[in-house]
Order: C-alpha cells, then structure tokens, then sequence
C-alpha cells in the first residue's frame, strides 16, 4: 500500500492512495473464513457452505468493506506520520475515477486535504488592550440590599391601603343605577391588589382606604378586559368573564402587607451567615464586593473578545483553504446551503483563526487543563447563576452539589473543560501584551454589546 502526496499549494493537497492485492487478499479471505463458519444457506449444513459459494455470493462486500478500512488507516497513518494539520476531514477529488473492485487489480483512490495555515503572528508588549471593570455603584448597592431586605421580609397587617398592598374584603355586583345588583355577582373573601390594576384612574379608588371602608371599581376596566383575571375576582367562568362589564362595590375586610426586613443583625446573619456582617456599613462592604466578583466574569468575557479581535487583525493576510472547507461544510451539514455559507462564511473562518491561534500558543505553552481547573469554572459558573437571581450568599454545600450535578452532565462539563482551556490560554496571552485597566458604569459596559 501506497500515498503520495501531491501539494497544489500551501493549504491544498492530495492523497492518492494505491490498495494491491497483497494488502487486501489476506484481510478479505478471512473475512470469507469467518462468515463461513456461521453461514447458513440451503442444502448445506450450518459451517459447511463451501468458501467458493461465499465468496462467489459476498466477496465484493468483503472486498469492499477491507478496501475502505485499509485506506482509512492508510490516510490517517500518512497525516500523523508526517505531522499534518489538516482542517476537517480528507474528501474525494472532484472528477477523480473511482475503480471498480475487481477482485485481483491494484486500486488508486484520491482524496483531497485541506492543511492549516502557518500562523505567524507573535502579540508583544506594542499591543494593548483594555481591561474594562464595572463600577459597582450606590444605586447598585441599594438596588441589592432592597432585593435581599425583600427576600427576608415578612407579611403584617395593616389600617390603610397602599399600592403593592393585598385587600380581601366581600365584592358585589352594582346595577347602572350605582345600587347593589339583586341577582348579581356575589364574593365573599375577594382578594385585589393594586399593583396589578393597569388603569391608574381604576388603582386610584381603592387607595387610601380604611378597614371596613368601601370603594366602587370596575373591574373590566381595572384589569384591561383580561378573562382569567376577571374570571379569577369575580369567581365565574372566562366566557361570562368575557361579557362582565359592570361596576362592583369592594368592602374591605383585611389588608396585608409585606414589609422589608429590618437592617438588623439577624437580617445580616441571614443574608451571609452568624456574625459575618455586623453593621450596615459592612453590609454594604459585603455587597459591593460580591457584586464586583460577579461582575469579574463579565469583565474577561469582553476582554477575550478584545483580544480575538486583535489576534484575527493580525491574521486577515493569511490563506485558507477556502475552497476545500465551504465543499466541506456543505458534505458534512445537510442543513448547510451555499447561501448559508456565503453568508456565515467570514465569521466562520475568524473563529477558525482564533481555534488554531489558542490550540498553538496552548501547545508552545504546554497548557494543561486539570480537573481542579473545570471544578473551579464550573463554581464560578455556579455562583453567576445563583446571581442572577440576587443570590450572592449560598451556602458552600449547595453550590458543591449544584457543581457536582453540572459536571455529571456531558455538555455541562465539555463547557466547563473548554472554558478552563480558554482562560489558561488567555493567561500567556496576557503575559504577551500590555493590558491597562479602566473602569466603567454598568450602562457604558452593557453597551459594548449593544
């Protein structure tokens, strides 16, 4: 068995790939052995089946099926052997006679490769690049606190109502005379809030009112004609909701509010834990610098942005075999349609520059990923999500075992693993160039992505 390798240029070539009889006859006539021994066929019995007949009825199969393993070895052993970094996977030459199999004959297969560019950008010192801080500011600070002094809050009653108040009380249905509906619509214990009233001048009736006060509203009008809504108040169906357009008279009964917790020590201890925060001013303290951790994630993420943008400035002059990869692309996707190249195409080919530059500065820089390395991603990760929902404080057991669900699953931890992979690779590279901090409001960050 033979390839020779013929470059067209510095990213295209071909591997022509020549099967004789001496390579494929022993893999074949075993493989005719084999199947001869469970063959079963009439008129013989079961491994008596000459091995003529098998190979007169299946030989071609065999033949073909050893042709193809022989040169899936022999590209692969060619490519590694003479260490080429091929991009995708080697595809038949275009207009290239493919042999017949005929038993006894030399075979000549060519297939097409693409190699991987010489990428000779080295980043220095004379490149820069911002690394962008958000600033955490008083109206952040006070936004958190409010979200944690709401979390441990607690339900009181209350004399008067307010806007985000809960009012139970009895509901009747009023004529258009303004007196009660004989017939009508009848609730005992009804519950509104005025917060969810989206006609001001509806909210407007029911502020301000005392226990055992009433006040007229309607409720059609309140809740802008929406039937569960209605249907849910007025205790009827959502068809006759669709139709219910009279006033009701509300006699309030109880008002329930939820107050935020008190700034105390036991709101503290709550928040971070016995007697980690013991004043307000340390509470703030404990905000601003969680939310900055939070923010730490946010931060990088512009950052490589930066610097792949910087890397594939550098690398707008190198080749691509453009060519072989949009006939790859198209091979290998079935949803992959020339339009949908020719329009995903370039940002293809960057994030192709920006794989092949980080897996090279990896291995001149003998980058390991170890398992502490994802473990540490996959807390961050962990400790971003939590945030997003203004938990800054979990407990370390539950952020272990949410760690340990997301490394059980197999695309939680391929993201985790290529995200350690890429920021031990951004570590060298920001040992490469000059990096000044700057830092910045919430609002002008966000913008970078808008």
């Amino acid at each position: 068995m033979n390839v020779l390798q013929n470059n067209q240029d510095a990213v295209n070539a071909t591997l022509l790939v020549t099967v004789t009889p001496a390579d494929y006859n022993p893999a074949v006539e075993k493989a005719i052995k084999d199947y001869r021994k469970k063959a079963q066929m009439p008129g013989f019995r079961p491994g008596t089946v000459p091995a003529s007949l098998i190979k007169k009825r299946f030989g071609t199969s065999f033949l073909a099926e050893e042709v193809n393993k022989l040169i899936s070895e022999a590209l692969y052993k060619h490519i590694t052997d003479n260490k080429i970094d091929i991009l995708g996977e080697p595809l038949p030459t275009v207009g290239y006679q493919t042999p017949e199999l005929i038993e006894g004959n030399e075979f000549a297969f060519s297939f097409d490769i693409a190699i991987a560019p010489a990428l000779d950008l080295e980043l220095t010192k004379k490149d820069k690049l911002t690394y962008y801080k958000i600033d955490v500011d008083k109206k952040m600070i006070d936004q958190q606190t409010a979200s944690y002094r709401g979390r441990f809050g607690k339900y009181v009653k209350a004399e008067k109502t307010e806007d985000k108040d809960v009012i139970k009380g009895n509901l009747v249905e009023l004529d258009e005379k303004g007196n009660v509906k004989e017939g009508g619509v009848s609730v005992e214990d009804a519950m509104v809030s005025p917060t969810y009233m989206r006609n001001a001048d509806e909210q407007k009736k029911c502020a301000g009112k005392k226990i055992g006060e009433s006040f007229d509203f309607n409720p059609a009008k309140a809740f802008d004609s929406s039937e569960v809504e209605l249907a849910s108040l007025l205790k009827i169906e959502k068809e006759a909701a669709k139709n219910f357009k009279s006033d009701v008279r509300f006699t309030i009964k109880e008002i329930t509010r939820y107050e935020q917790a008190e700034m105390n020590q036991e709101f503290f201890d709550n928040c971070f834990g016995k007697d980690a925060v013991k004043s307000a001013e340390e509470f703030e303290a404990r905000i601003k610098a969680d939310l900055e951790k939070q923010f730490v994630s946010d931060s990088d993420i512009k950052f490589i942005l930066d610097m792949k943008a910087l890397v594939i400035k550098g690398l707008k002059n190198v080749k691509f075999p453009e060519d072989f990869l949009k006939r790859w692309l198209k091979e290998t996707n079935k949803d992959m349609t020339d339009e949908k190249i020719a329009a995903e195409f370039s940002k293809l080919l960057d994030d192709l520059k920006w794989q092949l530059y980080t897996d090279k500065t990896a291995k001149a820089a003998n980058v390991k990923v170890e398992e502490a390395d994802v473990k540490a991603v996959a807390k961050r990760q962990a400790l971003a999500q939590f945030a997003q929902y203004g938990m800054l404080s979990v407990p370390d057991d539950i952020i272990d075992n949410y760690v340990k669900e997301m490394l059980a699953n197999k695309d939680g931890k391929k993201t985790a693993t290529e995200r350690a992979f890429e920021n031990k690779v951004m570590d060298v590279l920001k040992e490469k160039v000059t990096i000044s901090d700057k830092t910045v409001s919430f609002e002008e960050f966000n913008k970078f992505f808008s």
